[in-house]
């Protein structure tokens, strides 16, 4: 269901393997995204993380299973169902690791949700998206807060309610996915590059910048603000990394963390 590795580098790889599946989303994968997500990111021997599916597709959203048995649950189920796929949303979203997503083929509901959730994202020539809920009488409820947070609000009232699919061009033009690749080389010389300058980077620093975007997107430029940010990067400056890259910097030497 889930390939995990973790290589010499501190580059994690989580594969989603359903591909007879489509690798779409049922109780037994998403618990297993949480609880590889919510690991990973506590292991500090981690620096990155690539997720990515086998077979054809990167991951058909809810499997149609997972989604006959729902159908018959009570409110009370569903609502308790829909709740763990928003913890695993979550886990992605603020796992405090970079979080990077390599797109290709079948793209669809939750699938987007997982591409809106990582930090970088690169999309495959011939990748289909599509945010297709209203076709089969749902909403993209549970994933929206990760996808508009994306894409904004503009786009979603387009992709919500046409459920027109894309491709990886327009999902790279709407802020869905941050890189095209031609091919599966492609792909992966875009990601080998993000990773090089992640190695250049404070681990927690890295961290620390990625709930800085959680934190302050969205929110009014206030005196409770201006102090929250200044407080952040004060902790960082006396911070042990923060000493070691400034004196990296005057000694012309690569920081401890790049060994």
């Amino acid at each position: 269901m889930l390939l995990t590795s973790i290589d010499d580098h501190g580059v994690a790889r989580i594969v989603i393997d359903r591909p007879d599946r489509h690798n779409a989303f049922d109780e037994a994968l998403i618990a297993a995204l949480t609880d590889n997500f919510t690991t990973l990111g506590n292991d500090p021997a981690v620096r990155a993380i690539i997720l990515s599916g086998n077979g054809k597709s990167f991951c058909a959203g809810a499997d149609i299973g997972w989604m006959r048995r729902a159908a018959g649950w009570s409110e009370a189920e569903n609502i308790a169902d829909a709740m763990k796929l928003s913890a695993m949303l979550n886990a992605i979203d603020t796992c405090p690791k970079p979080v990077i997503a390599r797109v290709h083929g079948v793209v669809a509901g939750g699938g987007v949700g997982l591409v809106a959730c990582a930090d970088m994202a690169v999309a495959i020539e011939g990748a289909q998206f599509r945010l297709s809920e209203v076709r089969l009488g749902l909403t993209p409820a549970t994933i929206s807060p990760f996808v508009i947070a994306r894409i904004g609000a503009g786009q979603a009232r387009r992709w919500f309610l046409t459920a027109e699919g894309f491709g990886a061009a327009e999902a790279q033009r709407i802020g869905l996915t941050h890189e095209t690749a031609s091919d599966d080389a492609a792909a992966d010389a875009v990601i080998a590059n993000w990773l090089a300058h992640l190695g250049a980077a404070a681990p927690s620093a890295v961290a620390d910048a990625k709930a800085l975007v959680r934190d302050v997107a969205g929110r009014p430029v206030s005196d409770a603000l201006r102090h929250e940010t200044a407080a952040r990067i004060a902790a960082r400056r006396a911070s042990a990394e923060g000493r070691e890259g400034i004196a990296a910097f005057f000694d012309k030497r690569k920081p401890a963390w790049t060994a």
